[in-house]
């Protein structure tokens, strides 16, 4: 096994990294290694802290965002930290590489006429339209990350107790309400289209595609950018949107930060109070636009 593939077995079983986090970190750790041997000619055990500092000026050049490259760095930092860890180096090339922090931008949301205009779009005159109602209505209802809307169960929904149980990352299970519509969505779902699209009767997946097999994430992806022009809406709308938005909205209309936390899957509130500063945001423009003495 080499040391690439070390790290991704360490960031698996070790560090219990979640799976997107050991993709990112793969992809860049490799990319830093193919740029290792095709451009300096070198392993990745005799690296030194001007060639981290080359590669981040050659990753500026060919026109990646500060935000790409620090997290590049990061990914890098983990690498060596393992790398020292298990004694094939005393020291970590990327320790003293600081990068200027970028600006974080605060996620787009929809208003909640743009959240009722999209969930409206699609119809259950078809099987795909009730599954894709379902779909919609369950991400704003709960506001799971779509890994874990498409990873969902049978067995994971409760319409008789109007909860889902979601496992989350690092196999953290919690338990979401839905509201009225997003329970008779999915029952009309459940009784009447997802018989007929599922391939064997023993198909455990909740949502599935026209083969009858579990969606993907691509799939669910093509779902909401179709509704998204059908709807003309004019913000970039991604499965993450519908999780801001849930966020935005729950705090906007009185939900406190602890219980956002909770469903959204937070391991730390800090990542729950940007929505707060989204709302706060939200309330300056309003004012400052409705205010008869701000003009």
């Amino acid at each position: 096994m080499n040391l690439i593939d070390e790290f991704e077995d360490y960031l698996t079983n070790v560090k219990h990294a979640s799976p997107n986090t050991i993709a990112s970190y793969m992809r860049d750790v490799s990319q830093f290694h193919a740029y290792l041997c095709t451009i300096m000619g070198m392993n990745m055990v005799d690296v030194e802290q001007d060639v981290i500092r080359g590669y981040t000026e050659y990753l500026f050049a060919k026109g990646k965002s500060p935000a790409t490259v620090a997290r590049t760095v990061a990914s890098l930092k983990s690498f060596y930290h393992f790398m020292v860890e298990q004694g094939s180096r005393t020291t970590n090339p990327v320790f003293q590489i600081k990068m200027t922090k970028t600006e974080k931008k605060l996620p787009q949301i929809l208003t909640g006429a743009e959240v009722e205009l999209l969930l409206s779009q699609p119809k259950c005159d078809d099987l795909k339209g009730c599954r894709d109602k379902a779909m919609l209505e369950l991400l704003y209802a709960t506001g799971i990350r779509v890994t874990e809307l498409i990873s969902l169960n049978q067995t994971d929904i409760n319409l008789a107790g109007g909860f889902i149980t979601c496992t989350g990352q690092r196999d953290k299970a919690r338990i979401i309400p839905l509201y009225p519509a997003a329970i008779k969505a999915l029952r009309t779902y459940i009784d009447s289209a997802r018989p007929k699209l599922v391939a064997v009767p023993q198909e455990e997946s909740l949502f599935v595609n026209i083969n009858g097999d579990r969606m993907s994430r691509q799939g669910f992806w093509k779902i909401i950018k179709h509704y998204q022009e059908k709807a003309q809406i004019e913000k970039d709308i991604t499965p993450h949107t519908l999780r801001h938005s849930f966020a935005a909205h729950l705090l906007e209309n009185g939900a406190d930060l602890r219980s956002i936390q909770e469903m959204l899957g937070h391991s730390d509130i800090s990542s729950t109070q940007i929505y707060a500063q989204m709302v706060k945001q939200n309330l300056k423009s309003i004012y400052h636009k409705c205010h008869p003495k701000s003009h």
